[in-house]
């Protein structure tokens, strides 16, 4: 009995999940990844939040970061401490950050606060398999992905800078990505609310994935369509999608034998958000992502070549990851050596 319960917490800690697993408790990894965004349509406004729980020789740390549009706020730090919930989703590092799946409470300064509930939460529907596919239970990968939470309605408040935001009604969304060795080489993201139809959400994931000799690129698409279907794309072999990137221009195409998904999404790189990312063993965070927080995207759905869905937000977040490219934009902007971040240069609200 104790030899097939020690396989199965080995296989976990590995970072997989079996097919009908839970993929929201910590896996006790290098690098356990904790995200919301909160979006309004109405007021064009935006807010982020993030928690990476790292593990390094002296036990677990923080990358803490809160960031908003169109203000262009930003404040990152890395913690002193950082604990992932290893019976479901939840991460606390100290009294700076809380987050549970109905509750987010952050406190970074007197103008990097966060204190909100969530409800009528819109959680990922299917049992079988998360985010990551099948992919979620192949053992010792570089990285995994999930958005938990497709949509929901925040009430309460947030500080930032000089600002204070009142959230009720926002539209919600939630992810984790977890990884033996903290962030790939290189990556693509993007997660878009804000359409017309407001419970419509869009996220996609991509990036170098490795697991000791094997090595490729995948990149995952997911579209929750105004009829409550989900539709995921970016099985290798039987729903592929390709992805074309750059600091200021996503183009992604994917398909499978039903379905085709179109996405186009481009956003001024000097509106940019510059974030960092940790290098869990060293116990310290370096540039690591150029995000947009207010990029547009156009979306377009097909099933059996007839358009199902298609719309567009101004509001998407896209990111293009990469520790010497973000290096070099914070350095371009006029950081010193020892930055890890950076404020939008091109994006301030009065």
């Amino acid at each position: 009995m104790r030899r097939p319960a020690a396989l199965r917490d080995a296989y976990r800690a590995s970072g997989a999940d079996r097919p009908f697993g839970d993929p929201l408790p910590a896996h006790g990894v290098a690098m356990e990844g904790y995200f919301w965004r909160f979006t309004d349509p109405a007021s064009g406004r935006v807010l982020i939040a993030l928690d990476g729980v790292n593990r390094a020789a002296g036990g677990t740390w923080s990358t803490l970061g809160v960031a908003s549009h169109p203000n262009g706020f930003l404040r990152t730090t890395a913690h002193p401490v950082g604990e992932a919930d290893a019976s479901g989703l939840g991460v606390v590092s100290g009294v700076a950050f809380r987050g549970s799946p109905d509750r987010l409470h952050v406190d970074l300064g007197p103008d990097a606060r966060i204190d909100v509930e969530v409800r009528q939460p819109v959680p990922w529907p299917r049992r079988s398999l998360g985010g990551s596919s099948i992919f979620q239970a192949v053992p010792g990968l570089n990285q995994y992905w999930h958005p938990w939470l497709l949509g929901g309605s925040a009430h309460g408040e947030a500080v930032v800078g000089t600002q204070t935001w009142e959230l009720d009604g926002w539209q919600v969304y939630g992810e984790k990505n977890w990884g033996k060795g903290g962030f790939p080489d290189a990556w693509w993201w993007g997660q878009a609310q804000g359409f017309e139809d407001p419970s419509v959400c869009v996220a996609f994931a991509g990036g170098e994935v490795s697991a000791g000799p094997l090595r490729t690129t995948v990149t995952a698409v997911v579209v929750l369509l105004p009829d409550g279907r989900l539709v995921r794309l970016g099985d290798p072999v039987v729903s592929p999608v390709r992805a074309e990137v750059s600091d200021e221009r996503w183009s992604l195409r994917g398909r499978s034998a039903r379905w085709r998904i179109e996405i186009e999404g481009w956003g001024d790189l000097a509106a940019a958000h510059v974030l960092p990312v940790p290098l869990p063993r060293e116990r310290r965070n370096v540039p690591g992502a150029i995000e947009h927080l207010g990029a547009r995207m156009h979306v377009t759905v097909h099933h059996r070549d007839r358009l199902v869905w298609q719309g567009e937000s101004g509001l998407a977040a896209l990111e293009h990851g990469g520790i010497d490219r973000a290096r070099a934009e914070v350095t371009r902007r006029g950081h010193g050596e020892e930055a890890v971040d950076a404020p939008p240069v091109g994006l301030r609200e009065p």
